[in-house]
C-alpha cells in the first residue's frame, strides 16, 4: 500500500511538472518585462501607460482562451492554465459567459481582487485600473466549439452584425450588468478577433445608451470583403445572396445591419462626423482602441483612412476644426509576417512589440459607428387646427 501511495504521488508531481513546462503557461509563455502591481502603483500608476494596458488586457483575453482550452482538457483547479493569466495583475474571476449551444467558454468578467492586493501592501486600486473588464475570445479551430466560433464568423462577414448569435446577448447583458453596477468609467471591454467584433458591437451597443466603456480590439475583423462583393454589380449580388442563404438563418437577422436599419451602401450622407459634439440624442463621442497587423488580411482595412466617403464627409463638415476621429489605432510596424503570427494574440504583449500610434479617422471604422452620430429621422409634425 505504501508502494502504490508513493507511485500515486510521483503521477501527481510529475503530471503539475508537465503542466508547469505546458506551452500555453503564464511562465512560459507570458510577458516578461511586466511586474505585478505594487506599492509603487500607488505613486506612479502602471495603468496610465498605453503599452501596460495593452499587455494585460491581451493577457486577459488569453485567459479566456484557455477557460476554454482547461474545460476540453479536464483540467482541474490545481492544474488549470488560465487562472495565472489574471492572477498576476491582481483580478479574479467573477464570471464565465457560456454558449447555451454548445457550452463552450466564450469569455469573461475580472474584477479588481483587493484581497490579493493587499497582500502585496497595494491598499487602493491603482489609478486607471478598471473595477472589471469584460474580455471575449476569438475563433478556436479545434473541438466542440470549432462549428459555433465559425458559424458567428460567417455571421459577421454576411450580415456586418453579431446580433443574431446568442453570444452578443450574453455579452451584452453582462457589460450591461458591471456597468450599472460600477459605472461605465471603471469598466472596460476587450476581444480578439471574433472577440474584437463582439466587443465592438456591446460596446457600441451601451454607447447608444449613454454607457461609454473603453473598448481594445486586438486584430478586430474587417467586413470590407462583404462591401465588396455587394458592390460588385447584379452578377456578384446573385451569387451573394445564394451565399447567405447557406448561413445561420436569416430570420435571426434578416439582411438587417447592426444599426437596426436595413443594409445600404449608397454613402454616407446621413453620418455626422465625429465631431466632439453632441449629437440631437445627447450623445458623445465613443472611441475604441484598435490594434491591427497589416499583415493580417482580416483586420489590416482598419488602416485605410483614404477614400470617396472621407472626402464626402469632409465637405459636408468644412469649418470643423475640431473634427476628432474614428478610433485610436495602434499598427504593428514589423514589416510583412505571415498570417498566423500576424493575427496571433500573443504579439500585443511580446518584449520586441513596435508599433506606431496614429489618431486615425478610419474609413471603416467611421462607417460601423456612423448611427451613433446620425441625427433620427425627422418626423411629420401635426399641426394643430386653428379655431
Amino acid at each position: 500500500m505504501a508502494n502504490s501511495s508513493g507511485e500515486v504521488q510521483e503521477v501527481q508531481i510529475v503530471m503539475v511538472q508537465e503542466e508547469e513546462a505546458h506551452p500555453y503557461a503564464f511562465h512560459v509563455s507570458g510577458p516578461r518585462n511586466v511586474a505585478s502591481p505594487n506599492w509603487r502603483d500607488l505613486i506612479s500608476s502602471s495603468w496610465k501607460n498605453e503599452n501596460y494596458k495593452r499587455t494585460v488586457f491581451s493577457c486577459f483575453i488569453q485567459a479566456v482562451y484557455l477557460l476554454e482550452d482547461d474545460r476540453q482538457e479536464n483540467r482541474t483547479e490545481e492544474n488549470a492554465l488560465a487562472p495565472n493569466w489574471w492572477r498576476s495583475f491582481k483580478y479574479k474571476l467573477t464570471q464565465t459567459l457560456i454558449d447555451e449551444r454548445d457550452g463552450s467558454i466564450f469569455g469573461a468578467v475580472l474584477e479588481w481582487d483587493r484581497t490579493a492586493a493587499l497582500a502585496d501592501m497595494v491598499f487602493i486600486r491603482p489609478s486607471g485600473a478598471p473595477k472589471a473588464v469584460l474580455a471575449l475570445r476569438g475563433t478556436i479551430l479545434k473541438g466542440p466549439t470549432i462549428r459555433r466560433d465559425i458559424e458567428d464568423d460567417l455571421r459577421f462577414l454576411a450580415w456586418e452584425s453579431l446580433k443574431g448569435s446568442v453570444r452578443f446577448k450574453v455579452a451584452l447583458k453582462a457589460l450591461r450588468s458591471v456597468a450599472e453596477m460600477y459605472g461605465s468609467s471603471n469598466v472596460c471591454v476587450a476581444g480578439h478577433s471574433l472577440g474584437a467584433g463582439f466587443a465592438l458591437q456591446v460596446g457600441k451597443a451601451l454607447a447608444k445608451e449613454g454607457m461609454f466603456v473603453e473598448a481594445h480590439l486586438f486584430n478586430p475583423p474587417s467586413v470590407s470583403m462583404a462591401m465588396s462583393l455587394r458592390n460588385m454589380g447584379e452578377r456578384a449580388g446573385f451569387a451573394w445572396k445564394r451565399f447567405k442563404s447557406m448561413l445561420p438563418s436569416s430570420s435571426e437577422t434578416q439582411a438587417i445591419t447592426d444599426d437596426g436599419e436595413k443594409a445600404n451602401t449608397a454613402g454616407l450622407r446621413n453620418w455626422i462626423p465625429l465631431l466632439g459634439l453632441k449629437t440631437s440624442m445627447g450623445l458623445k463621442n465613443w472611441v475604441p482602441n484598435l490594434y491591427v497587423n497589416n499583415s493580417d488580411y482580416i483586420c489590416c482595412s482598419y488602416t485605410d483612412g483614404d477614400g470617396t466617403e472621407d472626402k464626402e464627409a469632409d465637405k459636408e463638415n468644412t469649418g470643423s476644426a475640431n473634427r476628432q476621429v474614428a478610433a485610436k489605432l495602434f499598427v504593428m510596424s514589423k514589416g510583412k509576417q505571415k498570417f498566423l503570427e500576424a493575427h496571433g494574440l500573443e504579439q500585443w504583449w511580446s518584449d520586441d512589440v513596435q508599433l506606431q500610434q496614429a489618431l486615425h479617422n478610419s474609413k471603416l471604422m467611421s462607417r460601423q459607428l456612423k448611427s451613433l452620430y446620425t441625427f433620427p429621422a425627422s418626423q411629420p409634425t401635426q399641426r394643430t387646427p386653428q379655431t
